[in-house]
């Protein structure tokens, strides 16, 4: 049979590869537009989105260390926050992303700009914070238009938590961005701008040790800021964690009891075989969460403008004079410098005539003796002792005893206070000293002034029989391998007789465990010894006319004061209670006992005791004045 169309099968393959060269013809052609569009119909928008794509390096703020009691319980830490931010130089048009912002978040406009200028200072290229703590909501809403808000940005970032709010405030301190005098003053490179750093408190005095090491993301961003890829990080490392001296607990009892108290003031307690400090006080107090990490201007200028001044630390700050808390100084010298032995003894009958003038006394006590002029707080026997003294002399001995000078805490911004000599005199005033002011003087009045914690300072070195401590709060610090100690300077020696220690100790012991003025601080079992104080603020007669024209009168009243120590032969605590005008030293005396009771019950009992309802309403206090003990 013949085939009909012999050429058949050689036309099929032809027909193929003629559809397959058509075929690639197409998919070049294709490429070729493509390529044509890229490099020439869009080059011009091309170029400018390759030359916005780049990359910028984020910093990530590392967390500061936290900080413990002696128990290691929690007093600050840090927790993690969402900031929204603006790089100001990637914003075209201020106004109207502050707008848009607003909308998306909630904020209002007027309080963005306001962070905004509050912020002018800082180079447009750092981000700068214009939502602290922003909502979830607020974050998904931002990143939702982050086409719309370019250089509007969410951070991640630690920020300093402290969960007692208020308490030991002072203390703690508080944190916030560094300043120009600390940048220029830095020598270590952590502390630059932008940098939050340790403004008072632990936080300043401590702030290399607590400040972290801040780490670094690098990432490709396009030309409307959005991250497309992380390129590498490195971690931030944490600052190292502090232990310190603090019992939260017996702070706590000294804050609370305050409160119950109605009083303001300051309260440091130590153990004076150490000079760890267990508690420090100031109040009013204040919330350091405030500053973080940059405090806004009502609330700055409101603290500053409060007359209650709730940013001086009272404990290290405050110089008041010490009333009759001084005649236990009064007592050590005049014992050391042979002026009297324990029963050199005076007639009190309301006071005595010394320089053609009366010096009145508060009581009439009869014949005392050293133990009874403490226990009474007699006026007249340490005028007495004024008389026979020369005021250089209970200079050197009150010096000794670590009034007049700072104590070395490691806290920063403590103040001296004053014990007045004659070269003193001479420089201040260019006058010479009177024996009439050296009887002021005997009772804690005139030119005397001291801070509490100086006070602590002078009760802790007579308590202990001459050893004078150096307060301090850092105990330990967090290692790789556990807690490293810190060093301190052992408690100096005070060259005390056993003779002094011992009248001086009977007497203080009598004011608390017998009539005394000090009662108040009595705790079974406990001997406790102690010395009550009040101190002029005005005169008697300048509080009457200020009364008597209608002024509000307490800020002028009489502080009082109460250094306490206990037990009385081998004192595990000592210290002092300030309570701001609260007329009477022995009002200041429930505080020190709620202080000592919490004390010794963590070593006695399970649990601390329950507040001691110290007099809060002026019921109570007329109460206790029904049952006022002679003196202070």
């Amino acid at each position: 049979m013949v085939n009909p169309n012999p050429g058949g099968r050689r036309d099929a393959p032809g027909r193929l590869l003629l559809a397959g060269r058509i075929c690639v013809a197409i998919v070049f052609g294709l490429l070729g537009l493509s390529f044509w569009s890229l490099q020439v119909g869009q080059y011009e928008r091309l170029i400018v989105m390759a030359e916005n794509n780049h990359d910028r390096t984020i910093s990530l703020r590392a967390p500061r260390g936290a900080i413990v009691d002696r128990g290691g319980r929690v007093l600050v830490d840090n927790r993690y926050r969402f900031n929204i931010s603006m790089i100001r130089e990637q914003v075209t048009e201020l106004d109207r992303s502050l707008e848009l912002l607003g909308r998306v978040t909630g904020a209002s406009p007027d309080a963005l700009r306001a962070a905004v200028e509050d912020q002018r200072n800082v180079p447009a290229f750092r981000p700068i914070v214009v939502v602290r703590d922003a909502s979830l909501a607020q974050v998904a809403a931002v990143q939702a238009r982050a086409i719309e808000l370019p250089g509007v940005i969410v951070e991640h970032d630690p920020a300093r938590h402290y969960p007692g709010r208020e308490t030991a405030s002072h203390l703690f301190g508080y944190v916030g961005e560094a300043q120009e005098h600390q940048l220029a003053e830095a020598s270590d490179p952590r502390v630059a701008a932008g940098a939050v750093v340790g403004q008072s408190g632990i936080e300043q005095s401590y702030n290399l040790l607590l400040m972290g090491q801040n780490g670094t993301r690098r990432v490709a961003v396009n030309n409307v800021g959005r991250e497309i890829e992380t390129i590498g990080q490195v971690a931030p490392r944490q600052g190292r964690q502090l232990r310190l001296t603090l019992d939260l607990d017996v702070q706590q009892a000294a804050e609370e009891a305050f409160a119950s108290a109605g009083f303001e003031g300051a309260a440091v307690a130590l153990d004076p075989r150490s000079g760890e400090v267990l508690a420090l006080v100031s109040l009013p107090a204040y919330d350091p969460a405030a500053f973080v990490p940059r405090i806004d201007r009502d609330t700055w200028s409101t603290l500053n403008n409060d007359a209650r001044r709730p940013l001086q630390n009272r404990a290290l700050q405050g110089r008041y004079a010490p009333g009759s808390t001084f005649k236990v100084a009064m007592a050590v010298a005049a014992l050391e410098e042979g002026v009297i032995t324990p029963d050199f003894s005076v007639n009190c009958n309301g006071g005595a005539g010394f320089y053609q003038r009366f010096f009145r006394c508060h009581s009439r006590h009869g014949r005392v003796a050293l133990d009874e002029a403490l226990e009474k707080s007699c006026n007249t026997y340490f005028y007495t002792l004024g008389s026979k003294m020369d005021i250089d002399v209970i200079h050197r001995w009150s010096t000794a005893l670590g009034l007049g000078e700072p104590s070395g805490v490691d806290l920063p911004h403590e103040l001296p206070g004053l014990i007045p000599s004659r070269a003193w005199k001479r420089s201040a005033f260019n006058q010479p000293w009177y024996p009439g002011e050296t009887l002021s003087a005997a009772i804690g009045q005139g030119a005397v002034s001291v801070t509490p914690i100086s006070l602590a300072v002078m009760m802790s070195t007579v308590a202990s029989g001459g050893l004078r401590p150096t307060p301090y709060m850092l105990h330990a610090v967090r290692g790789t391998s556990g807690w490293d100690v810190m060093a301190h300077p052992e408690p100096a020696r005070v060259a005390l007789r056993p003779e002094t220690v011992a009248a001086v100790r009977d007497g203080l012991w009598k004011a608390v465990n017998r009539a005394g003025t000090s009662r108040r601080a009595r705790i079974e079992g406990r001997d406790v010894i102690g010395k009550t104080g009040t101190a002029q603020v005005i005169s008697l007669e300048g509080l009457a006319a200020v009364e008597a024209a209608g002024e509000d009168g307490r800020r002028f009243r009489d502080h009082g004061w109460f250094v306490f120590a206990a037990p009385r032969d081998d004192p595990r605590i000592a210290g002092v209670v300030f309570a701001e005008h609260s007329e009477h030293g022995y009002l200041a005396a429930p505080i020190a006992r709620r202080m000592i009771e919490t004390y010794f019950a963590k070593h006695d009992e399970p649990e601390p005791p329950a507040a001691d309802g110290s007099p809060a309403s002026a019921e109570a206090r007329a109460g206790q004045a029904r049952e006022r003990p002679s003196g202070d």
